[in-house]
């Protein structure tokens, strides 16, 4: 069973954990300028609402490749709050790590926003929210297992040992792809986040919380029950031989 590490308080004031939180709070801010902003940029153009979704979902595909490739060695690129408590069911990140990337991938993300607003001239920054005739259930629902599959995406490609040389270098890629996929399934419906902080700059600047608890908890569970079952059932660790009594014997 994947068992969580709490980690230490101490840990803040580690090199290798500042160096993590500047790249991932550059890397975050990046992804919600250039997704929020092919958003604006739709509205702005005012293009046909098939074409605005294969842009909207392209865009993402795109940032989310290039920012996880680049952040992948210094801080795992995670962009997003349920990638990091997906991992940290995993056991792969400690839970004060955790606590510390949430609030920097927030921050980042209305940074994000705040700028965007200002560029663009006071343009509002489009929130997340349900389409006519979804219920916020059905919103949960949907955006649970659309970052499930982001998630599986990423233990699947990047994080499992199993996986195969010849597709090492393509996880980020096929991370993005499948966000791009993620989007243009969803992002009718729900807005197809997958990410509570993506979700969050847009509605803290905007200051329009319409049923963003679903940007919550949907993701959230999401990316852990991916973590928990790929973790538990699909990751194969080697098995480590016990010494034989002969074998304790002669360290002795």
């Amino acid at each position: 069973m994947a068992k969580m590490a709490l980690g230490s308080g101490r840990e803040f004031a580690q090199p290798d954990c500042i160096r993590a939180l500047v790249m991932e709070f550059i890397v975050t801010f990046l992804f919600v300028f250039a997704g929020v902003g092919s958003a604006m940029a739709t509205e702005k153009l005012k293009g046909d609402s098939l074409d605005s979704l294969f842009f909207v979902a392209m865009a993402h595909a795109l940032v989310v490749a290039v920012m996880v490739a680049a952040a992948l060695q210094i801080s795992g690129g995670h962009l997003n709050p349920a990638v990091t408590l997906g991992l940290c069911v995993g056991g792969h990140i400690t839970v004060v790590r955790s606590v510390l990337y949430f609030i920097d991938q927030c921050l980042a993300s209305t940074v994000a926003c705040i700028l965007l607003k200002f560029l663009t001239g006071g343009r509002a920054t489009p929130v997340h929210t349900l389409a006519s005739g979804v219920g916020c259930l059905q919103g949960v629902m949907l955006e649970f297992i659309l970052t499930f599959s982001l998630l599986f995406t990423v233990y699947a490609n990047i994080v499992s040992a199993q996986k195969s040389a010849h597709i090492d270098g393509l996880g980020p890629l096929l991370t993005g792809l499948v966000v791009g996929a993620n989007v243009m399934a969803g992002g009718a419906f729900s807005g197809a986040s997958m990410n509570p902080a993506r979700s969050f700059g847009p509605a803290l600047v905007s200051w329009d919380w319409t049923n963003h608890w679903v940007y919550w908890v949907g993701p959230l569970v999401g990316g852990a029950m991916a973590g928990f079952v790929y973790e538990n059932f699909f990751i194969n660790r080697p098995h480590v031989r016990l010494p034989t009594r002969d074998e304790e014997e002669e360290s002795f």
